[in-house]
């Protein structure tokens, strides 16, 4: 839908609050968003430029536009969150979170039973959780167990039942776990009770649990009941070792959801602590998906909403790094500075980033431990988003690398069948460059790197990545031109800082999608040339191998070479500094020095250094 097309409808949309949705040709819904005016917010789509690829692609594929208007901001927000929950359109941001989380279901029926299970049944029982860790509900249910008497068989006990006699006491009696309501030893309203101290135990809220069992234990003592009031000590005991390893934010701090996000383009991590009675009893990490230009604060509020309803939040405040436009009523958000909320946030921030880093560990494609199959499917990955002749079992990749802009080397790593191929791994030290020139010192190594493999007869990589811009592209390209392999293995560029890939010759770049297998074993050969590199470069300085230009200038010294790198950061700017700014740092003679160095080093032929 263009802008004239929209034009003969905008009359028709209400300037009210509401939500929008979008739908292709197919009729299949792709977007929907909310609005406090739906005419404006729908109209900015078609009179605004855009400038990212996928909202101009969003407003090309709209074909048909339908509305709701609610009553505040506040519906709108809770009724878009609902439709994108139910239909996941695919321009809208996913929470990329399909997990069925466990609960503890306290079973309507006489003397409910307790358990744990993964689905909700509409049969009046009462569903405690989710709980992110299964682990975690079995903790829990077995301290119960050992604090609290409740049954664990699935007998009816019916009042009927119970007043016939049909049951008899089982071992679980006899050991203490149960009180024996089948033999109508036990009341319901004590029953009652012990569900009432399960429930304070799994909202962290231990201190009216530890009443209760201390009274019991007075009142078994002063019956002279010692081994009964022995057993509630050790129930106390017990609990005080649970509440120890709970972690205890602070006794002033009430209720409050802790959110924080790290971002990666267009993956975000959201981080969600459920805090009761000063304890946080829940803690989750999520990933989530953006597809248009969303800000940290509105992916941060569909999360939020989002993680609240799963685990039925239903706290009043919430705690943020930052503002937050959340408009759902009763809600205090705050941005703390300082105090026991901040250092709430700070852990939130912790975890975050630490499941960011454990996460993309997992997708570097490290694909050692994948079998052939799958490896060869990630490679027909790489070859189709490339548009490769062949398929790419054997890659090369070439970096770079100097020290305060001195000193350059090269460093090259090859991958076979999508693994490191380490014996095939090549240094080289820069022979015929003098000085800081990356688009000389790439064109000098791909040109022995081929030439030798031409000269040995081995065979050729299918495809060679070179790790820089249009320039070291090109200036690679010198080089296979020259050696005659133009059209035998494909050559690009990958720039360093928006993962752009270049081809010989095109004026566009080439963007593979963010999370893509063909991407992400790219980064993976460019972090490992980076490190081979760097390493190498690490040794040859720890060797004392490399030799400061700066040194070579006769009456400077190491102090004094030492001095300009620290002020001027490399060799090169030293080079392009005046005289003058040289004599603030070394002195009027030194810097005399230095100039006439450099001049007379230009206006010299550079000499190859083979």
């Amino acid at each position: 839908m263009n802008q004239e097309e929209f034009s003969h409808i905008a009359h028709t949309i209400p300037g009210e609050p509401g939500i929008y949705k979008y739908f292709d040709g197919s009729r299949e819904l792709i977007y929907v968003g909310k609005a406090k005016n739906l005419r404006k917010r729908v109209g900015s789509y078609f009179t605004k430029t855009f400038t990212t690829y996928k909202t101009h692609e969003l407003v090309q594929r709209i074909r048909h536009i339908e509305f709701t208007i609610v009553s505040s901001e506040q519906d709108a927000f809770l009724l878009e969150n609902s439709l994108i929950k139910q239909f996941q359109p695919r321009f809208n941001i996913n929470l990329k979170d399909d997990k069925t989380y466990p609960y503890i279901v306290i079973k309507k029926e006489p003397f409910p039973r307790v358990f744990l299970t993964r689905h909700q049944i509409n049969d009046g029982s009462e569903y405690l959780g989710p709980f992110t860790s299964v682990g975690k509900v079995r903790e829990l249910l077995d301290l119960v167990k050992n604090n609290i008497q409740l049954r664990t068989c699935k007998l009816n006990l019916s009042e009927t039942n119970i007043r016939k006699g049909k049951f008899k006491i089982c071992l679980e009696y006899h050991l203490g776990n149960c009180k024996g309501p089948c033999e109508g030893l036990q009341t319901e309203e004590d029953y009652r009770e012990g569900l009432e101290q399960l429930k304070n135990i799994l909202k962290g809220n231990l201190g009216p649990v530890f009443q209760r069992f201390r009274r019991e234990m007075k009142e078994l003592a002063e019956k002279m009941d010692f081994e009964k009031a022995e057993i509630m000590r050790k129930k106390i005991s017990h609990l005080e070792s649970y509440q120890s390893r709970s972690v205890i934010v602070s006794s002033h701090l009430r209720d409050a959801d802790v959110f924080s996000i790290a971002r990666d383009g267009d993956l975000a991590y959201i981080n969600y602590l459920m805090v009761q009675n000063g304890t946080i009893v829940q803690t989750h990490t999520t990933e989530v998906e953006t597809h248009l230009e969303e800000s940290d604060a509105e992916v941060l509020a569909f999360a939020m909403a989002r993680l609240r309803d799963t685990f039925n939040s239903t706290t009043p405040e919430i705690v943020v790094p930052f503002a937050v436009d959340y408009p759902e009523t009763g809600i205090r958000l705050t941005v703390p500075k300082g105090g026991d909320k901040k250092k709430l946030l700070d852990l939130s921030e912790k975890n975050v980033s630490h499941f960011r880093e454990e996460l993309k560990k997992k997708k570097m494609l490290l694909l050692e431990g994948k079998s052939p199959d799958e490896r060869k499917q990630v490679l027909y990955s790489l070859m189709e988003d490339l548009q490769l002749s062949d398929l790419p079992v054997h890659i090369e990749c070439f970096d770079n690398s100097n020290f305060q802009g001195s000193f350059p080397v090269s460093a090259m790593v090859c991958f076979r069948n999508g693994v490191e191929s380490k014996k095939d791994y090549r240094h080289f030290n820069v022979k015929t460059v003098q000085g800081i020139n990356d688009f000389a010192t790439m064109k000098e190594v791909v040109h022995r790197r081929y030439k030798r493999l031409l000269d040995e007869r081995q065979s050729l990589p299918q495809l060679v990545i070179i790790d820089g811009g249009k320039g070291q592209l090109s200036a690679a390209m010198e080089s296979i031109v020259g050696l005659g392999l133009t059209g035998m293995m494909t050559v690009i560029g990958l720039a360093k800082n928006e993962e752009e890939i270049f081809f010989p010759a095109d004026t566009e770049s080439v963007k593979l999608p963010y999370n893509s297998d063909s991407l992400q074993l790219i980064r993976r050969i460019r972090d490992e040339v980076h490190r081979f590199g760097i390493s190498f470069h690490r040794k040859k300085r720890s060797q004392g191998t490399f030799v400061n230009e700066l040194e070579r200038i006769e009456g400077i010294g190491q102090q004094t070479a030492n001095q300009l790198l620290k002020a001027f950061r490399s060799v090169r700017k030293v080079r392009e500094t005046s005289e003058e700014a040289l004599a603030a740092i070394i002195g009027p003679s030194k810097a005399k020095l230095v100039r006439n160095w450099f001049e007379k080093e230009d206006r010299e032929e550079p000499q190859d250094d083979v």
